[in-house]
């Protein structure tokens, strides 16, 4: 592939009840969108058999779409030490995932994602979907979940060259 060459990244917006996933491509500065969707876990099982449908539907997505490039929102705590807990471990699912498949996997805290896509690290999922159709006018996303997946895929095609510089200065 290499920095001249079409690079297909997936963004990633973990929840143990919806995780949204949205796959573009990005050649230079130009996005095309390829797909999104939302996975869903059964809120009657226990934990680890919704941990396994995330895992299952997320790794059916990798293998159909190829990604070269995982990108995952980071997770912000809440009150409720629980409920941020489960996510937490949603979000390890979700991360692990692309790792396994191989592909480097980046974190953006929630306000850089907006930052990089509405200008502004402050704002409504309404700002959002509209600048989703405007960077990529054949986009299609049903849901904040799959929306947000594509603006941390958004985000990460706007960081990734210099989070490859970074890297390989670190050694």
């Amino acid at each position: 592939m290499g920095m001249t060459g079409t690079i297909r990244i997936i963004g990633i917006d973990p929840g143990l009840r919806r995780t949204g996933w949205g796959i573009i491509e990005t050649l230079g500065n130009s996005l095309k969108f390829v797909a999104s969707g939302t996975v869903t876990s059964d809120g009657d099982l226990d934990l680890a058999s919704r941990l396994c449908q995330l895992h299952d539907g997320l790794a059916e997505v990798v293998h159909a779409y190829q990604p070269d490039e995982a990108a995952v929102e980071q997770t912000f705590v809440n009150k409720d030490a629980v409920a941020t807990l489960k996510l937490g471990q949603a979000r390890g699912v979700v991360m692990l995932v692309p790792a396994r498949a191989g592909l480097p996997v980046a974190e953006y805290a929630p306000n850089a994602v907006k930052k990089s896509v509405i200008g502004v690290g402050h704002g409504e999922k309404q700002q959002i979907h509209m600048m989703l159709k405007i960077l990529m006018p054949k986009a299609e996303f049903k849901g904040n979940d799959a929306a947000d997946a594509l603006a941390i895929a958004i985000c990460h095609a706007h960081n990734r060259g210099g989070q490859r510089m970074r890297a390989a200065l670190a050694g």
